[in-house]
């Protein structure tokens, strides 16, 4: 049986099924041949608390570090800069941050403006998990209980996440991967606060992925009209609904044929495409396209640790951007969205030579 991450209800709804996929945040080494294990990856909407949710586990091997985007960069600056608006960073405050598995700690920005950490056990004036983190937790409600044991009476909790109407609105099914357990929309997360003795008093929306979400929690308060203005936009697009959410499903054969038809024309006029950014999004939707290295030969990334790997569940090597500059393609098929702007700023050469860049993060190929 089913149980809520969050919540421990049994009733709730299957709204999305991806098949056996590879670990999304392993890339093995290009002379490992595979096959490497797959595991189920199934998104499962909880009927009572309405936190969509992976259904399974899985073990998966530890991952290379990548290099943080640009794009992410500039949303945790404005981040900081908004909290700090609120006063919420007082000199002199001590700060615990939750997991940053992808990199993009607040902590040297903050510390920048006299907010330290916390001592080891002492209760701390601010709790950060603002890049991600407590996504990557299976028992969603302990970890969740972790964060606010560290947090002092008064203190504020920060918690980010890449919200589920923005999925929903630009059709990014392939943000669900295998060791992201939870997909949080505003409604969601605001009653898993509350439930954990907290109450969300602000809510900040930014442009990342679509739509990434700051909630800002603490013991008592009263929340201001920005919590019930998102709660209801969020509630609006459908994300408590079963039917609306498992439209996803819909989503991923539109996609992955569309990347399919671009990447074997381009193969088919001998001029095939790059990809660029080997990034975990990437994987299903390569994987569920069926495209190998005679389809697509190489996709570039910036991360020294994922050249000279391949992408997960094929035979795609991962190359430095020098290589496709060398290559001079016609076509470079972009797998994070988010990054246009840094890529066309940092590969001029690209367009320079009359290739395209083309987006395929979001939605179907464009």
């Amino acid at each position: 049986m089913i149980r809520c991450r969050s919540c421990a209800a049994p009733s709730g709804h299957l709204v999305l099924d991806l098949g056996e996929q590879p670990a999304c945040e392993y890339f093995p080494p290009l002379e490992d041949p595979g096959p490497e294990p797959v595991f189920p990856l199934r998104l499962w909407l909880c009927a009572a608390c309405g936190l969509a949710q992976l259904p399974d586990d899985a073990a998966l091997p530890d991952e290379p570090v990548g290099a943080e985007p640009a794009a992410l960069a500039r949303q945790r600056a404005d981040a900081i800069a908004a909290v700090r608006e609120r006063g919420l960073l007082p000199a002199g405050a001590t700060v615990t941050e939750g997991a940053t598995p992808h990199g993009g700690s607040w902590l040297p920005e903050l510390a920048a403006l006299g907010v330290h950490p916390a001592a080891d056990g002492e209760p701390a004036d601010l709790v950060v998990d603002a890049t991600f983190g407590l996504m990557h937790e299976p028992d969603q409600r302990a970890a969740l209980a972790r964060l606010v044991d560290a947090l002092a009476p008064d203190g504020v909790l920060l918690f980010g996440f890449h919200s589920l109407a923005a999925i929903l609105a630009g059709e990014q099914w392939n943000a669900v991967r295998l060791g992201h357990y939870a997909y949080y929309s505003a409604p969601a997360a605001v009653g898993m606060l509350a439930r954990a003795g907290l109450t969300v008093t602000d809510a900040l929306w930014f442009p990342l992925y679509g739509g990434t979400v700051l909630l800002v929690a603490r013991r008592g308060g009263r929340p201001d009209a920005s919590v019930a203005a998102l709660v209801a936009s969020e509630t609006a697009a459908g994300v408590l609904d079963a039917g609306v959410v498992g439209g996803l499903q819909d989503a991923v054969a539109r996609s992955t044929d569309a990347l399919r038809v671009l990447v074997h024309a381009c193969r088919d006029a001998d001029a095939p495409g790059f990809g660029y950014s080997a990034a975990s999004r990437a994987v299903a939707l390569v994987h569920l396209a069926g495209l190998r290295r005679a389809d697509l030969p190489a996709v570039a990334d910036a991360s020294p640790a994922k050249q000279g790997r391949r992408m997960p569940g094929t035979d795609i090597p991962i190359v430095a951007p020098e290589r496709l500059l060398a290559a001079r393609p016609r076509t470079v098929l972009l797998f994070v969205s988010d990054l246009l702007p840094e890529v066309r700023r940092a590969l001029p050469e690209v367009e320079a030579s009359g290739g395209r860049w083309v987006d395929c993060g979001a939605g179907p190929a464009q």
